[in-house]
């Protein structure tokens, strides 16, 4: 991979984590399309993954910052615990999935644009069910429950298939839960920090003891990746928290379908 492929998927990969359109399949097409090596893809993924990761820390530098303090400043039970209970909640389904079904979820990378064509045409259904529902809802919306968290948990889980949009399935899913548009969208953000950090962790452990090998991509395009990943993620962060406020998914639904039916057709050639 070079650093000029690097950088452009590492755009790609900053723009669409945060847009309801799948970062993990435009990662895939990007990738078809450049025609990077198959072997390099998942640590180049884990690389982008991260970088979006801290900008989404950045973005929302003053909610992470508050929930921090709220959760380990003191032994009362309060919002922020109460909060950070919810995430670690919402954490369960994708924690059994890296536990038990890492290496068969892995596997799905890699093999073709089928499978996440197929995926992002259920992006676009599930945005486009959950913007109808939000516009004859009759009432504002709740905060996140538990049973908001664990069921909005489960949609991350699925989110796992290349081309289902882990933004898009859980901010429609907390949105037909009746979760108010703002509190799903950083739900959604916030609840995706530990296990991605987590996942980047684990692979930097296996690489130090030997378990892994170093991916061979080279310094340069790995910080190229993940440069351009930060700062286009920072930039989609704060536009989709906006978007999600003005309930405007169906546009990103509309985007979907046509990337689905490009990726499937292009599968199939």
């Amino acid at each position: 991979m070079s650093w000029w492929q690097a950088l452009v998927l590492g755009i790609v990969q900053g723009l669409t984590e945060f847009l309801p359109v799948s970062s993990s399949g435009h990662l895939e097409i990007g990738q078809a399309l450049l025609g990077t090596a198959g072997e390099e893809n998942l640590a180049f993924a884990i690389v982008v993954h991260t970088a979006t990761v801290l900008a989404t820390i950045c973005v929302l530098w003053k909610e992470v910052a508050q929930l921090l303090r709220g959760t380990f400043g003191t032994v009362k039970w309060n919002e922020e615990k109460d909060y950070a209970a919810k995430i670690i909640v919402s954490m369960i389904p994708i924690f059994i999935i890296g536990m038990f079904f890492k290496d068969k979820v892995e596997a799905l990378f890699g093999n073709g644009l089928l499978l996440v064509g197929i995926c992002l045409c259920i992006t676009a259904l599930l945005l486009s069910v959950s913007e109808l529902y939000g516009r004859r809802m009759q009432h504002p919306g709740h905060e996140v429950s538990y049973k908001d968290a664990i069921i909005i948990g489960c949609a991350q889980a699925l989110a796992v298939l290349p081309g289902l949009s882990r933004s898009g399935t859980t901010i429609a899913t907390g949105l037909l839960c009746g979760v108010k548009k703002e509190s799903v969208a950083r739900f959604s953000f916030l609840m995706v920090l530990i296990p991605i950090l987590g996942e980047a962790f684990l692979s930097l452990t296996d690489i130090i003891t030997g378990k892994e090998s170093m991916p061979e991509l080279g310094w340069l395009p790995m910080l190229t990746g993940f440069a351009a990943a930060f700062v286009s993620g920072c930039f989609a962060c704060r536009f989709m928290l906006e978007i999600v406020r003005r309930q405007k998914l169906v546009y990103f639904a509309v985007y979907c379908l046509a990337a689905g039916i490009f990726a499937i057709i292009y599968g199939l050639c």
